[in-house]
């Protein structure tokens, strides 16, 4: 038996491969196939089954593009209605790879169609179950992402409540738990740093795991819940009907653009998005542009503030062009013009150059006497954990909406916890005609060694779990 954990930590996202005697199952893979087949090759396996716990919405999965490379067998679990051939199994069928068996645990919950596939080994004995988004370490899956009219997310928490009952916990405690998330995930509230575990000592430590009552473990797993990202419907759309072939994508749309080339593609509508670190953006990138940089939850970023589907034109570090542009796959962002040969190029053309101005946390305290408005685009769970006093809290997903709170004569302080939030903020500002503002550099962690600074802190336990990680 052979089991490998692909985690992919910019996703926060899991897949897994699992073999044996020169059989191999993938579960959840990302879209990008080269990974499995790399590795399936490496080991001398052929792939028979791609196990799809639900239709995810936080990324497209290469279930489609992996099958029709290797002839594999997709499986969904009971009640999922692809757009494209699969098995759609029953709750406890089984399936065989080599001298093993997964058998299907229909969990449903997080969606109507969840399933986790329970991994039993060469003496039939109980191993470890793959879960998908229905139970994580230190958290159990968001109920409010196939919410419709008919049923609400309180609806669907009183499913995984029972579904966890039913299927998961009577598991033996030895049994290891293997999620499709880790921490910084947004398909939950409070996942851990771990990406497995046993089950008994999440019977200990998981609070979803600990719920008095059904009705406890609904208000607890409701309670605290962000809005997710916009662009998670359309994946979950893409994972159900089918996608275009991430071959084709990457072939399309890696193509270099001169400055020429580049300019008309952000006359005709493209977006323009610099991938590059937030320190190098500040020193000079081209007018309008958005960055995220790659450094940190790129692709999430990215579809939390340019809104799916539009055209886009990159300009990403030497060497970081495919890179760029896969990421941006993975959530199913495929329409890319291309990416700016260099910046050189642009600069040597005689096209302008704008620039972000940063300080040092010593500084905010001057800039607050001269009447400045500290603006802190961390999450509320960070907020109100610590902060300046008299900071105004815009969570960077909602800046967009709330500019208008913002008043252009005011001078503003911006923000997060480390930097990379406050550089994508500040790159919104810029693009929207902002420009009376500071970045400050090293955010919240070098701002809290400030002595003369005021901070308002205190955290109760359950808005703990509720805070959202961010970088």
């Amino acid at each position: 038996m052979y089991i490998e954990q692909l985690y992919t930590g910019c996703l926060a996202e899991a897949a897994y491969y699992i073999e044996s005697n020169g059989e191999a199952a993938i579960i959840d893979p990302l879209r990008e196939t080269a990974p499995y087949l790399e590795l399936a090759a490496k080991r001398g396996a052929r792939i028979r089954y791609i196990f799809e716990t639900h239709f995810h919405a936080d990324f497209v999965s290469g279930h489609i593009d992996l099958a029709n490379k290797t002839g594999a067998q997709i499986v969904f679990g009971p009640t999922a209605a692809p757009g494209y051939e699969a098995l759609i199994a029953t709750d406890g069928q089984e399936f065989t790879i080599g001298a093993l068996t997964l058998k299907v645990l229909h969990t449903p919950g997080h969606t109507l169609e969840s399933s986790c596939y329970l991994l039993r080994d060469e003496a039939g004995k109980d191993h470890c179950v793959f879960t998908g988004d229905t139970l994580f370490i230190g958290d159990a899956g968001r109920p409010d992402l196939a919410a419709k009219s008919s049923l609400t997310q309180e609806d669907l928490a009183g499913l995984l409540y029972d579904s966890l009952h039913a299927k998961i916990l009577p598991l033996a405690d030895e049994v290891i738990i293997y999620p499709g998330h880790g921490a910084g995930s947004q398909c939950g509230k409070n996942l851990s740093k771990e990406t497995f575990d046993t089950l008994g000592n999440q019977k200990k430590t998981n609070y979803a795991l600990q719920a008095a009552s059904k009705a406890a473990f609904v208000q607890e797993l409701t309670t605290g819940l962000m809005a997710p990202p916009a662009y998670f419907p359309e994946n979950v759309r893409l994972n159900k009907l089918g996608y275009e072939s991430i071959d084709e994508v990457m072939s399309r749309n890696a193509q270099a653009l001169n400055p020429q080339a580049f300019q008309l593609e952000v006359e005709g509508g493209a977006w323009i998005l610099d991938t590059r670190h937030p320190d190098l953006f500040e020193k000079g990138y081209v007018p309008g542009s958005i960055n995220v940089g790659l450094n940190g939850q790129y692709a999430v970023w990215v579809g939390t503030v340019i809104p799916f589907g539009k055209r886009l034109v990159l300009v990403p570090e030497p060497g970081k062009e495919e890179e760029s542009i896969l990421r941006l796959a993975r959530v199913g962002y495929d329409n890319v013009a291309g990416y700016l040969s260099s910046l050189e190029a642009w600069k040597a053309a005689g096209l302008p150059v704008e620039t972000v101005t940063s300080i040092g946390a010593e500084g905010i305290r001057a800039e607050m006497d001269k009447g400045a408005v500290v603006v802190d685009v961390r999450n509320p769970g960070e907020f109100q954990q610590s902060h300046i006093a008299q900071a105004m809290n815009i969570p960077l997903a909602d800046l967009t909406k709330r500019l208008p709170e913002l008043k252009p004569d005011t001078r503003y302080v911006i923000h997060c916890a480390g930097g990379y939030r406050s550089m994508i903020a500040a790159s919104i500002l810029k693009d929207k005609g902002y420009a009376n503002f500071v970045n400050v550099a090293g955010g919240f962690g070098k701002i809290r060694e400030q002595q003369d600074l005021e901070f308002a802190d205190g955290l109760c336990p359950s808005q703990q779990r509720a805070e959202r990680l961010g970088m």
